[in-house]
């Protein structure tokens, strides 16, 4: 499978632009948007319409300048979206699993109560895909200069311990285009000009 990710727009038109041609030009099969894709929801329902233009299905969760509900009324009017925000969706051998909002928060309640009740609709020999807006504690992606690692270690406790072979996420931008790993785990900041992901 093989899908593009992308991150933290904040209404850079162009740069949805670039994304697009890129999943025209490359056979993606999914688009993957981890937040942020507006600046404090400035034209929101614009950004939505250009996202649902895509020409693929897109897994979405919203940012820490969006808020949930009106990010999930938006994505009800395009088939092609999918909000992801405490919820599953399967592809094949793999469970996407979203959970949007939040920003340096070192813990999540939200996200420990709703994991919990999610994974069980996931089997065993199942592979999962994080999808979260912040990045998982420790890693290359959640440096903030003078400020050290600021990502969520409720994240990264759930990566530890489930079957998770990648975790994108995005909100820092000193973090773009850099990855890292925790156990089996991939863990990627794609940045808002998006990076091509060839899942094996």
């Amino acid at each position: 499978m093989k899908i593009l990710a992308f991150t933290d727009l904040h209404n850079d038109i162009s740069a949805l632009e670039n994304i697009k041609e890129q999943i025209k030009n490359n056979d993606i099969e999914l688009a993957v948007c981890t937040g942020d894709f507006t600046f404090f929801e400035h034209h929101v329902e614009i950004m939505i319409k250009k996202i649902a233009e895509l020409g693929t299905d897109v897994l979405l969760v919203h940012g820490n300048h969006e808020y949930d509900e009106v990010v999930e009324a938006l994505c009800k009017q395009h088939k092609n979206i999918h909000f992801m925000h405490n919820n599953t969706k399967k592809f094949g051998k793999y469970v996407f699993i979203g959970h949007g909002g939040g920003g340096f928060s070192l813990r999540d309640p939200d996200f420990v109560e709703n994991s919990k009740r999610l994974m069980k609709n996931v089997e065993k020999n199942e592979k999962i895909i994080l999808m979260t807006h912040a990045p998982p504690h420790n890693t290359k992606v959640d440096v903030v200069p003078g400020y050290g690692h600021v990502g969520n270690k409720d994240y990264r406790d759930f990566i530890e311990k489930n079957n998770v072979v990648l975790a994108l996420c995005g909100h820092i931008h000193e973090g773009f285009n850099k990855h890292d790993k925790i156990g089996n785990a991939f863990v990627i900041n794609p940045g808002y000009n998006g990076k091509i992901i060839d899942i094996k």
